[in-house]
Order: C-alpha cells, then structure tokens, then sequence
C-alpha cells in the first residue's frame, strides 16, 4: 500500500469535482483523487474543510452563514416564541391528532425529533407509546426541554440531544422522524434541508411526519395593498426634509418596498384564478433539491382585474399507516401562525375574463436561511410581462388581527334586500317558541291558551279564535300599534331570534298588566327586552259567565 501525504492549509487550493472525486492543485502537480462512492467523497471533502477552517464544518455551515446562524438559534432559543409555536392551536392540535391517530406507527418504535424545541412533539411520540425519543435541539432551548422532560418523569423514554441534526451522532437508527421544520412560505428558514439530512437515520421502512408539502400559488388583486406600499416610498418624495432634498432616492426605496413579501392574512375572494400547486415528497426528495425551486405557473384567469401580485400559502399531510391527516395554512382555513404570504409584481398588469396568464416563479436558496424569489408572468397572446425579485429574509409582517374584508363589487344582489329576505324567511320558519309561558309563533303572533286563540291586531278586542269566551271589554283608551322585539335565545343574533308582538296601547304606552309589561315609548324597533321581564298573564283576563256566550273584561293590576 502506497501512502501519499499532502500538507493542508487555509491557502490550500483544492475543490470538489463531480460527485466523486477531488483535486489539489499545487506549484508541482495536481493530484486527481476519485473515490468509490459519492459518500466516501461527501466526508474526504468535509475533513479537508475542517483542516482548512480549523473548525468543525458540517452541511449545515457550509451552506448558512455564521451571522444568521447565530441570530437563528438565538431566535428559537427565548421560552416566548416557543409558546407563541405552541399556542398556535391548528399546528399544535395537528399535530398530536395525527400522531395518536397512527399509534401503530409509534408504538415500541424509536423516534427522531428534529428541531425538539420544547419536546412538544417528543411528548406526543411518548405518549402514542414510542419506545425511545431522540430529541435533537441545536439552540440552548435544550436545556429547558432536558427540564421538562425530567418534570413529567419520561427521561427514561425521551434522550434530549444538544446539538444540529448535521453534526451529532445517534446510538440507533429510528423508525420515525417528526419535526416542524416548515417557516413562510413553506421553505423560509431553510429547515426543511435539515429535516432531509435526519433521513440518514431512517430505517429503509422508516416514516416521516409530515410527509409532504404543498406550496399553493395564486394571482391576486388588492389595490388598497398595492399603494400601501407605494405610499410609504413617498417619503423620499420631499424636496425640503429639514432642509434636505430627498428625492433622489425614491426610487431606490419604491423597490425595496416591492422586494418585501407581505405576511398576512386575506379573503379567498381576491384570487384571480384556482391555486397550482407545487408537491414535495419529502421521503424521496433529497438536501439539493430545495436549493433551486422552479414553479412553472398557469392560470386561467376568472374574472377581468388588474392583478397586482402571487398569494402563496401551504398544505403539509401526515400520511400514516392508520389515517391521513392534513395541516393546512390556506386562507380558508382557521389562521396559523405561518399566516399566508404575497409577493406583488413590480408594476401590475391587467387580465381579462378567460385569458392564460404563464409563468415562473423561482426560489433561490442564500446562506441566510431564506431564498431570493424570482417572479415572472406573462399573458399568453399579448407582450405584456411582468417580473419582480423578492427578498423572503425580508418581510412585511401586516396581520393587524383585524378580519379580511372580501374585495369590492362582488356584489349581485342588494345585499340589504338580501340580508332582510334572509330574516323574514328565518321567521317564517322559526318553529313555535315559549316565552314565560306564552306561545309566540314565527310569525310574532301570540297564543294566550297555548292553543289556536291569537291576539288580533290593530282592533279594540281580543279575537280568541274558536272560543266561545264572549267579548273583551278594553278599559284603557284606543291605541296605536306597536312593535317589540323579544329575543328568545342569544341576545347575539337578531335576525334569527327576534320575533314581534303587535300589541294594543294607550297613550301613556302602558299596555295589558303594566306592571307586567314594561313597554315604552322610548323602546324602538330593534331593541331587546329580556325574556323574564316580559310576562302576559292571563290572570289579568276576567271571564264573567252570567250569559251564555259570557264576557271577558280585562282590568289593569294594581
């Protein structure tokens, strides 16, 4: 066997070539060296980084700079943000129903968590019945996770390792890896790399939850957001700040504020067109496929607008042996806090009814954790092109808490015709209700016997139906009609739940029973009255049967 040594230094000159081999240039030769396997290559060329580095170098250094690594595992290292993660109840709840939705896929298996965090997600294998959790946490977040795990008595099933997932070494290979590496967009963060580097621990028959991603891609219009951004470059707009001509760089600022992709949340009802969608099966995709993405873009457009930009949001699936469950962050879906995110074009275009709108859009990976995302669209038949260039590292965070309004003139009907419609057919349907004892109808009409008799309106007697009660004789003066609303379940809806009694009054609004029945003439249409301070009782009817028909007289308690 021959030995060659090769002395190693920082000014080394040396690179990787192709997939398996290497060489070293030098004043006196250059040595071509090719390996066996790209494995055996991948770790030649990380021991000459370290010699020449005079540090530990992994995948994870290679591809991230030290300045956003630091500023990274510092981020996810304060018990805040962990708790805001936590108490997103969509990605929380999630993910523990699709883990003991698929016990069997965790039950005497080992685990792998990649990015513990907490150990959330490590509680949950535990508690699906894993044999053994590896919880891998590069951020000094371990050490409160090590606490925790202590607390609830599970040291004995879950092993907190303090390191990257790149550089750390396992006693055993898992059945199972879980992890939420996903961050705007899906891919911001680049985390999702790390969570394909742990496949290198996965059995062959081995899952991975979640085990697929979709990043969804829209066309929008939203005007209000377009020169919301605009606006904010009009400040470069003064000729005259303290003294000073800005001016010259507002255009320099406009285009920083177009590179900004917006974090929000908005209504489904701005999109121009249905979704495509970009899948990622992360069980067979590998690290290099997420440094350059292309998403090749089609839309037929659904209706004529101008469209200002691309809306993403993304899907991920758990798909187990025993169900499949989705994770979604779609705008018709309970918000998260991944919201959704839109990149606006440099300068919007307009798109009709039925016309193809193609395109690209590209994500670049960087070494800050993020990508550079390129966008281009065309309308197909025309020369009209757009493009615009985004930096994901960079956003606009917008979510203000406040509801999405839906865009403008959707609207194809009176919305108030059809609001009211809507009461009036509810009424009309409202099933006989109970009101302190009296029956009220979803017409408003009021039974005092529970049974046919109804109160007439706008007359100075009582009809009572069928019943052979006589007359009733009304001692108070004629009166006007008038309306009161009675909510008879949740204050909260009234066009449900209120119905009306026309009833009979006298000018001073005292009307049957006044002590009884507390109606003024300060109460207007639309006002509630609670149900226990509403009593009409019929005690205050007097039957006098001294004919053969009888009389009614109705007299006021005192």
């Amino acid at each position: 066997m021959c030995m060659l040594e090769i002395p190693i230094e920082s000014k080394s000159e040396c690179c990787r070539l192709g997939t398996k081999s290497y060489i070293f240039a030098s004043n006196h030769e250059d040595l071509l060296f090719t390996f066996a396997s790209e494995a055996d290559s991948r770790r030649f060329h990380t021991v000459i980084l370290k010699m020449r580095q005079g540090k530990e170098v992994s995948v994870f250094n290679e591809r991230t700079d030290d300045s956003s690594a630091t500023q990274y595992f510092q981020f996810y290292s304060y018990l805040s943000q962990q708790q805001n993660m936590m108490q997103d109840y969509i990605r929380t709840g999630t993910y523990q129903r699709a883990i003991l939705s698929n016990m069997s896929d965790f039950r005497d298996k080992i685990v792998l968590d990649v990015g513990a965090g907490s150990g959330i997600l490590s509680f949950f294998a535990a508690q699906a019945g894993a044999r053994k959790v590896y919880a891998v946490e590069a951020s000094s977040m371990a050490q409160h996770c090590e606490m925790l795990v202590r607390a609830n008595n599970l040291q004995d099933t879950i092993q907190v390792i303090a390191g990257k997932i790149e550089e750390i070494e396992l006693p055993d290979m898992v059945d199972m890896i879980i992890s939420e590496p996903m961050g705007y967009m899906l891919y911001n963060e680049r985390m999702l790399e790390t969570y394909l580097h742990a496949k290198k621990w996965l059995n062959p028959n081995g899952r991975m939850f979640p085990s697929r991603g979709d990043l969804h891609v829209a066309p929008f219009n939203d005007e209000a957001l377009y020169y919301e951004q605009l606006n904010k470059a009009n400040f470069w707009y003064q000729n005259c700040f303290h003294g000073v001509d800005l001016c010259q760089l507002r255009e320099q600022a406009l285009n920083e504020y177009l590179r900004q992709p917006i974090v929000d949340t908005f209504d489904i009802g701005i999109c121009l067109a249905k979704s495509i969608r970009y899948s990622l099966d992360f069980m067979t995709a590998e690290e290099k496929d997420l440094h350059h993405l292309v998403i090749p873009l089609e839309f037929h457009i659904l209706k004529s607008c101008t469209m200002h930009g691309l809306a993403f949001w993304f899907d991920v699936a758990f798909l187990g042996s025993s169900q499949t469950v989705w994770l979604s962050t779609a705008p018709t879906e309970p918000l998260t806090h991944w919201y959704q995110v839109r990149c606006l074009l440099g300068k919007p275009i307009f798109v009709k009814e039925g016309q193809l709108v193609t395109g690209v859009v590209e994500l670049v990976a960087n070494r800050r954790q993020s990508y550079n995302v390129n966008l281009e669209v065309r309308i197909e038949g025309t020369t009209t092109v757009a493009t615009n260039c985004l930096d994901l590292k960079n956003p606009y965070f917008r979510y203000t808490g406040i509801a999405p309004q839906p865009p403008p003139g959707n609207n194809t009907v009176s919305p108030s015709e059809s609001y009211w419609g809507t009461v009036d057919a509810q009424g009309a349907k409202q099933a006989v209700n109970m009101v302190n004892g009296i029956t009220v109808n979803g017409l408003g009409e009021v039974a005092l016997d529970q049974g046919t008799s109804l109160i007439s309106l706008g007359q100075n007697t009582l009809a009572l139906g069928t019943s052979n009660l006589g007359s009733l004789n009304l001692p108070f003066q004629s009166a006007v009609s008038r309306t009161v609303s009675l909510p008879v379940s949740s204050p909260g809806n009234f066009a449900s739940t209120s119905q009306s009694i026309r009833q009979v009054a006298g000018s001073s609004g005292v009307g049957i029973g006044s002590s009884n029945f507390p109606v003024n003439s300060a109460l207007m249409i639309g006002d509630y009255v609670t149900p226990g301070s509403i009593i009409l009782p019929t005690q205050g009817i007097q039957i006098n049967s001294h004919s053969s028909l009888g009389s009614v007289e109705c007299t006021q308690e005192q």
